[in-house]
């Protein structure tokens, strides 16, 4: 079983489930082109991801951001690749793991074998993910993220962190926008979504420089 290829420019979760899950509705899972928030988590204790990006003075003029992420929970899968955008990532380097034989680190992949039910793994990151969109305005994109199921997708939840100096940028808007699967926090140095969904999703945080 081999990961699919990511289109992102900061991170991906794309899991294929081998076993079945009894405990979800059928209205947890979402379709191939569908995508649903969720109020509450139908399974909890069941696959997240983690990311934390930091944006620094010199992200503005080079692109390039360091990023923490954490998948947790996975689920059992012989063999797992998580392909990086290899057009913007410039540094990987995994800090943990726990019930997996292996991480193996080349190129713009990590592959991952003999992963156990529960499993976790830590992978840090330099990538060029923040796009000038103007001579004030950026955008980061995050995705997409999903936990794939056949011809569907399971729920995951997903915690998106993106900090920076005081006072260095300013949120203008995000996409997925707050609702029932989206909390957004935001402060004068960072903002944060914490979102539960089934099906493929790409976030976007558009930020400008402050005044």
């Amino acid at each position: 079983m081999i990961k699919r290829l990511l289109q992102s420019t900061v991170c991906v979760a794309t899991l294929l489930v081998i076993n079945p899950i009894a405990a979800l509705e059928f209205s947890d899972i979402a379709n191939e082109g569908e995508i649903k928030y969720l109020k509450t988590r139908p399974d909890p204790g069941a696959y997240s991801y983690e990311s934390r990006v930091m944006i620094s003075p010199q992200s503005l003029d080079s692109g390039i951001v360091t990023i923490a992420t954490c998948h947790r929970q996975l689920d059992p899968i012989r063999k797992v690749v998580i392909v990086f955008n290899e057009n913007r990532i410039k540094k990987i380097s995994v800090k943990s793991l726990e019930k997996m034989n292996s991480a193996e680190v080349k190129d713009s992949r990590v592959t991952l074998t003999d992963v156990e039910r529960g499993a976790s793994i830590c992978i840090d990151l330099e990538s060029r993910a923040l796009d000038k969109l103007s001579q004030d305005q950026y955008m980061l994109n995050a995705g997409p993220l999903m936990r794939r199921y056949f011809d569907g997708y399971l729920p995951m939840s997903a915690v998106l962190r993106v900090d920076w100096p005081k006072n260095m940028l300013t949120l203008e808007k995000t996409f997925p926008v707050a609702q029932d699967g989206v909390k957004i926090a935001q402060g004068i140095d960072g903002v944060q979504l914490d979102m539960i969904f089934a099906g493929k999703m790409t976030a976007q945080i558009h930020l400008k420089k402050a005044q």
